[in-house]
């Protein structure tokens, strides 16, 4: 499925096979159990995503809100985004770590961990991690990355 249009996470939902939205839906309320205080569901990137609001948070670089974690369906794979593993070495070894210790092959980019069934996906893991990442820690991350060094 190439990136959705769908303007609302449910509509998102219902374009996706049966089997992927039901993949998805376990992630998606996984994320949601666990977000911290301050992020909100919207749909960004063609996918769900999970992000700082614009009233919080209004200078980005790129005009769209600090997006902490997405969620989508793409041909081959699902995948969860994890923008609090991409550039903070400390969760990203931590995440991997963890993954390895579940016993469940990680198929994972800089930030992306693609599954191709809800099985090949510790939801524990993913909990965690969304939840390790306050809205003021994540800004103070991201501006701290737009220094000039």
């Amino acid at each position: 499925m190439p990136k959705s249009s769908a303007k609302t996470v449910k509509a998102y939902l219902l374009e996706l096979p049966e089997e992927r939205r039901t993949a998805i839906s376990a992630v998606r309320e996984v994320i949601l159990k666990h977000l911290p205080k301050g992020y909100e569901e919207c749909m960004i990137y063609g996918m769900i995503g999970y992000v700082v609001p614009f009233e919080r948070y209004p200078n980005t670089y790129n005009k769209l809100p600090l997006t902490i974690a997405a969620l989508g369906s793409q041909k081959n794979y699902m995948v969860v985004h994890l923008m609090s593993a991409y550039g903070n070495t400390e969760i990203a070894e931590w995440f991997v770590n963890e993954y390895k210790a579940s016993g469940k092959k990680l198929d994972m980019g800089q930030a992306c961990v693609r599954f191709k069934k809800l099985d090949d996906l510790p939801l524990d893991l993913v909990g965690k991690v969304i939840a390790k990442v306050s809205v003021e820690k994540y800004i103070e991350f991201c501006e701290n990355m737009r220094k000039p060094k």
